[in-house]
């Protein structure tokens, strides 16, 4: 029962430091990864940072003394603490990468735009006489935006080049050439 007792007291003193430091705006925006392999958000869950390894001790104490509680023996006490420090690190991890995606930046700005080619929405005035619409997929979702074109008017179903930006959701756009393929012309 000791030895459960040190677990909680040592897994779950760290996950209260944690907390609190958190709280206090004292924590890292990188998990604290014990593996040596760094802490991107693509490499799985990490089930060796120090959040969640001291989850899965503090769950371990407890499993077992609720084990000792309910009369199990000392080998199914000591494996309901195992199973229940496990579900805790598998939890800590998965809610920590839950956490690390929410913050990272994701928003979209107008200036990526630059360079990308779109499709004409609704039609675009000439010489900046007022706006249409375009669409353009960037960072994997469609948006539509106000477009102005210092050219010509540009007919919906066109395909346009962003060459800047200007107010908070209008895009300065050209006609997009078009590329002949290797059959058109004739060569």
């Amino acid at each position: 029962a000791t030895l459960y007792w040190i677990f909680l007291l040592v897994g779950g003193g760290v996950v209260v430091l944690q907390f609190g430091a958190s709280l206090l705006g004292l924590h890292h925006h990188a998990p604290h990864d014990l593996s040596g392999h760094g802490g991107g958000l693509n490499e799985g869950l990490q089930l060796f940072s120090v959040r969640s390894l001291s989850a899965g001790i503090a769950f371990l104490g407890l499993g077992g003394l609720a084990g000792q509680k309910f009369g199990f023996p000392g080998p199914l006490a000591a494996l309901a603490g195992a199973a229940a420090g496990i579900i805790a690190a598998v939890a800590a991890a998965v809610l920590m990468r839950g956490m690390l995606r929410l913050e990272s930046d994701r928003s979209f700005k107008l200036a990526a735009t630059v360079g990308h080619s779109g499709e004409v929405y609704l039609s675009v005035p000439d010489r900046r006489t007022g706006t249409g619409k375009i669409h353009i997929t960037l960072q994997g979702r469609l948006m539509e935006l106000d477009a102005m074109t210092p050219d010509d008017a540009i007919p919906a179903g066109a395909r346009v080049l962003v060459i800047d930006t200007i107010a908070p959701s209008t895009v300065i756009v050209a006609l997009q050439p078009r590329i002949l393929d290797q059959g058109d012309g004739d060569a």
